[in-house]
């Protein structure tokens, strides 16, 4: 099955006609939800069938369901899970009720035909940024972050959902929000070895998305995701990082230029795929425009990390939710 190499978001509960349509010519090889996008259990799985009617079933379907802030899927119907912070709080089984959480969130997406999870958040926050990341990322340590975002991964992966490591070479000392506008990051290049840590650390986990951010020691002209010094030289070259690599979301306010231009600056600097959010069709019909078939390096990332997942859904130690779940909830409780 032929994809575009990007990622497309879509306006509402069901797709619509023009969606339908958009994705028929498009074949992009995603669908992200949002808010927007979620009801109740049976109208997501819905949703989600009807984009593999349409791509086929090697088409991957993706949310931010990080826990605390981020968490597009909630209650009534869906658990609440803590953030990442809480977990670096958490005296002894840290680690293991990092990845319980996971595994649980895993269990949940995967029943609604959610394949690829936006998580961990590997950045590492300073005092003074801003708090877009702060309690979604596992503490201000670069071990604990390393380590508990981890296990964080294997937990989805055992549940055989793909993580998304992030905002890869790091957003911690953003003082901006990228939704919003760019951020300049100021640090030296020694400095920036801290942010790099937690990602070098996880090398080997199968997909990582960019960050919009000026990393003024290493490109000071431009955001990491269209800085080829940042993408080859230090994504792909210094952290050493090259399992499958998308953008963050191409209709952030931090970047700037056309939704082509957008995209084709992203594919220049090294990408393998382009994630376009808001739903809106002339804007992702310009990201299709310019994004290429998914061939080569790219394709053959996108099977290891399909590859990857299987092998540790396959190979996962038998689960218990129940447990799990009453576990986390007395750890969390001795907390409050």
């Amino acid at each position: 099955m032929t994809f575009r190499a990007f990622i497309s978001g879509c306006a509402g509960l069901s797709l619509s006609a023009d969606e339908r349509a958009f994705f028929t010519e498009a074949r992009p090889w995603g669908l992200i939800l949002f808010r927007r996008n979620i009801d109740h259990p049976e109208q997501v799985a819905a949703l989600t069938a009807s984009f593999r009617e349409i791509l086929g079933d090697g088409a991957a379907v993706l949310v931010d369901q990080e826990g605390g802030r981020v968490q597009r899927l909630s209650k009534p119907h869906w658990p609440v899970y803590p953030p990442a912070a809480l977990f670096s709080r958490l005296p002894g089984a840290d680690e293991q009720l990092a990845a319980h959480s996971a595994r649980l969130i895993a269990d949940d997406l995967r029943a609604l035909g959610i394949d690829v999870n936006c998580l961990p958040v590997l950045d590492v926050p300073t005092p003074d940024a801003h708090k877009i990341i702060g309690d979604r990322a596992y503490g201000d340590n670069p071990d604990d972050v390393a380590r508990l975002g981890r296990a964080a991964a294997l937990g989805l992966m055992a549940g055989g959902v793909m993580p998304v490591m992030k905002h890869i070479p790091g957003h911690g000392r953003a003082l901006a929000d990228s939704h919003f506008e760019l951020p300049r990051v100021r640090a030296s290049r020694a400095e920036l070895e801290r942010d790099f840590a937690p990602f070098r650390a996880n090398v080997d986990l199968p997909a990582a998305m960019t960050a919009h951010v000026v990393y003024e020691a290493i490109d000071p002209s431009q955001p990491g995701t269209h800085s080829r010094g940042v993408v080859e030289g230090i994504i792909r070259g210094e952290i050493g990082f090259d399992g499958l690599l998308m953008s963050d979301d191409l209709s952030m306010m931090a970047l700037g230029g056309s939704f082509f231009e957008r995209s084709a600056r992203a594919f220049a600097a090294g990408i393998d795929l382009a994630l376009h959010c808001n739903g809106d069709l002339r804007e992702a019909g310009s990201v299709a425009q310019a994004s290429p078939i998914l061939a080569g390096k790219a394709l053959e990332r996108v099977e290891s990390a399909r590859a990857s997942v299987a092998r540790h859904f396959a190979e996962a130690s038998p689960f218990d939710p129940v447990d799990a779940r009453a576990e986390l909830a007395s750890a969390l409780a001795a907390l409050a």
